[in-house]
Order: C-alpha cells, then structure tokens, then sequence
C-alpha cells in the first residue's frame, strides 16, 4: 500500500521508516525544505539508535522517499497519517492543535479517491471528529474515512517499540476503514502482537490515560524516595519490592529528579486541561503535575546542601542534560531546572553528554561543553549524574575522585552505590531515596 506520512518529526519519521519495512511504499512529506535536503542525503535530523541504517535500507529498496511536496506525497495512497506536533498551547496548558487541523485541511484539497486519514499525533478527545469536519467542509465530494492511531514509542527504543509493540490502538468507525488499517499492520497481526480496535474518542482517550498513568508511577516513587531519605529506607529496595507484585510491575518505578521529554510533561497537562472543559477534574493528574515540578526544585536544594549551601563559586560537573538515555531530546528535561539553579547562584558548570550538546546550546546557556567526563571532572567541587548514559555507568570512580578539588558525588539516578563512591575516595556521596 502506498502511505503518506505528513511531519518528519520525531514520531513522524520513525513510523515512516518501520512502515516501509513493513513492505509498504511511504513516502514522507514535510514543509522545512532543510530537513527534506537532509533527508534525502540520508541524514537522520534526530538521534535515535537504529534510524539511521533502518531508513538507508528503505530507501535502498525503492520503499521510501522524502519529499516538500504535499499532492506528490498523498496521490493514490491508501492511508495518509498526520504525524505533526501538537506542543503545549502557551497560557492554558491545552495542546495546541493548529498543526493537525491545517494539515488536515491541506490534505483534503489534494485527495480525489478514497482515503483513511490518520490521526498519528496525540491529540485530545474529539480531534478527530473535528478533524473529519474540516475535511469535509474543505472537499464535500471527497469519499474518505478518519482513524485514530495513537502513538506509544519509548525515545531511545522507538524501533523495537514499534516493530514489537504492546499493543496498536486503532480508532475507527467503518468497516471499510478497519480493512485498510489492518493491512498496514498485517505483519504485526501475523505475528500475534494485539491490534485493539476502538471507537475514535476511545483511541484518543488510551494515549492520554496511559501517560499520566506512568507518570503518575514515576512520581509516586520520586515522593516515596523523598520518604525513605527521612526514615533511612532504601528506595530501590522498596521499587524491587513493590515491582515484583505483578499488579504493579517494576517499570516506571525508578527514583530520580522528575519526568520529562516530549510526552509525559505535554499529555499530562492537556489531560488535566480536558477534565476541566468536561466538570470532571482530575485531581490525581493535576497533583502529579505539581508534584513533578517540585522535585526538580528539590534536587536543586539537595544538590545545595551538598555544596555547604550555595553554589557561589563552585565548579560542578555535570554528566547528563536529555531527559533520558538514547536521545538529544531536551525537552522538559530536569536539567532545564537544575543547571540554570547552579549557574543562577554563581556556579561554574561544565556538562558532557553524548547527545545533548546540539539542542543543549541554545537552551542552557553559560554552560562549558566537553567530551571527557575526567576532564570535565578536574578541579571540580562536586560531578552531579543527571542522565542515565551508558558511558556514565562504568566510570572509574577512583580516577574521578582523585582529580577533583573537592570529592563530592551527586548520584540523582542512583547508578551507584555509598559504598562505591566512598570507596573510590569520594568524601560525600548523595543519591535519591537513600
């Protein structure tokens, strides 16, 4: 089947590049004429393990292409998704939907034959509705249908997310429109991996209540560590014993400095907006909300107390800035908070992370970059891990210590232990929830 994908963001290239290996014929479309030229050199505008030599492939195959041109890219396909970002609105907190509903109203003024509209991005209850409206009202003649197809892809492990997923979440309302979605994802069907087929605002409400629910986890565990620092418990003791109940499950439960990243910040709040609109507030997500935000200020204190109560004239390394592994997303990252704290109170802040550098410039100024963490550790009055790099899981302790001006070790993602860091020559060690 030949497939439109309308956005070359992240989630927009990822599903491109795996539906082309799917065997289908994808042909991606987006208006930055840079990204486009990017593309077709085969450079991949964002990091993600895999992408790379996943779409090399594809398009070796004659299975997928790029291109700026809209009528080009949806003529005679089957299926054309919107997979355009829907970012925070600014002032309420809802999400801004004038990327979907533009492109729906561009897409409708170049489809004649019958189409299935995608709806890829995560948008709120009764987008899509209003999605089929706009269609409608831009090409009355047209014979078309809309899906719901959430997205669920784990930055750093989009790939495997999608060719083993879970699940796929498919809102529809026809018959003629499930048939088309089924044969997109037919080899995940063979392969016996669950398809779920629902109405439209069912679709749309799953996203939704799936990431305020793990970020509901992530923030139960960031308020029960804070807990355990008081009454000398050991939060990773209490995640194992809590995740081995298969009621809870070990996943999303690991103590840090807060969420962040493209979805979790930007649904939970669009989530809490929706119950407002509908009388129904949801007071679980709009305290997970509050509550995320004041653990970030609460590394920063930790983070203070630990440098004798001010950051005045200190030099920190920092190893870590994405708000997680595997990526160059900043997004919401918690070293948007905590660095900006550091640098504010007369810090000098040096940072090394794999990836973070290219968006890390303009969103974290005054900061020196390197690429050495010993180097970036020389002379230093405390290394803060703010980011789960592999790099920054077998670091020889004892090296970094000795290096230091003052061996202090800030360990926000609790990758090592008290008795590793005293025992490499670390004169005071801090973790979350221990």
């Amino acid at each position: 089947m030949k497939i439109a994908m309308i956005g070359t963001g992240y989630v927009g290239l990822v599903s491109g590049v795996c539906l082309s290996d799917f065997g289908h014929e994808v042909v991606c479309v987006d208006k930055n004429p840079d990204k486009i030229g990017m593309l077709e050199r085969g450079e991949v505008p964002i990091f993600e393990p895999g992408l790379d030599m996943l779409m090399e492939r594809n398009v070796a195959a004659g299975r997928l292409s790029f291109t700026g041109d809209l009528a080009q890219a949806v003529e005679g396909a089957g299926a054309v998704f919107i997979a355009v970002g829907t970012p925070t609105r600014r002032g309420d907190g809802h999400a801004d939907l004038s990327y979907v509903y533009a492109a729906a109203e561009e897409v409708a003024g170049c489809l004649s034959g019958h189409t299935v509209i995608v709806t890829k991005s995560t948008v709120p209850v009764g987008t899509n509705r209003k999605v089929e409206e706009i269609v409608r009202e831009a090409n009355p003649a047209l014979d078309f249908d809309v899906a719901s197809n959430p997205e669920f892809l784990r930055e750093g492990a989009a790939i495997d997310d999608f060719m083993r997923p879970d699940r796929v979440v498919v809102g529809v309302e026809s018959e003629r429109a499930k048939e088309v979605m089924g044969e997109i994802y037919r080899p995940l069907f063979l392969r016996d991996f669950p398809i779920v087929y629902t109405g439209l605002e069912t679709a749309e409400m799953i996203k939704y209540a799936a990431n305020a629910f793990l970020a509901t986890k992530i923030t139960f565990i960031n308020e029960i560590a804070a807990l355990c620092e008081r009454v000398g418990a050991d939060v990773k003791a209490v995640s194992r014993g809590m995740g081995l109940d298969n009621r809870i499950g070990n996943k999303f439960l690991h103590a840090g400095p807060g969420y962040g990243g493209s979805c979790f910040p930007k649904d939970t709040n669009a989530l809490a907006r929706i119950g407002q609109d509908h009388s129904v507030p949801l007071q679980i997500t709009e305290t997970v909300i509050k509550v995320n935000e004041e653990i970030k200020r609460r590394m920063v204190e930790k983070l203070q107390d630990m440098c004798g109560g001010s950051f005045n004239g200190k030099t920190i390394c920092v190893l870590g800035v994405t708000f997680k592994p595997n990526t160059d997303d900043m997004r919401e990252a918690p070293s948007l908070t905590i660095v900006p704290a550091m640098i504010g109170g007369g810090a000098t802040v040096r940072v090394v992370d794999p990836q973070g550098r290219r968006e890390g410039e303009a969103l974290l100024p005054g900061v020196n970059w390197e690429t050495d963490p010993y180097a970036a550790a020389r002379d230093a009055d405390a290394v803060v891990i703010l980011t789960e790099w592999n790099e920054f899981r077998a670091l020889d302790l004892t090296r970094m210590a000795s290096v230091m001006g003052t061996p202090r070790l800030a360990d926000l993602r609790n990758i090592y232990t008290r008795e590793d860091a005293l025992d490499a020559g670390f004169a005071e060690y801090v973790a979350v929830g221990r």
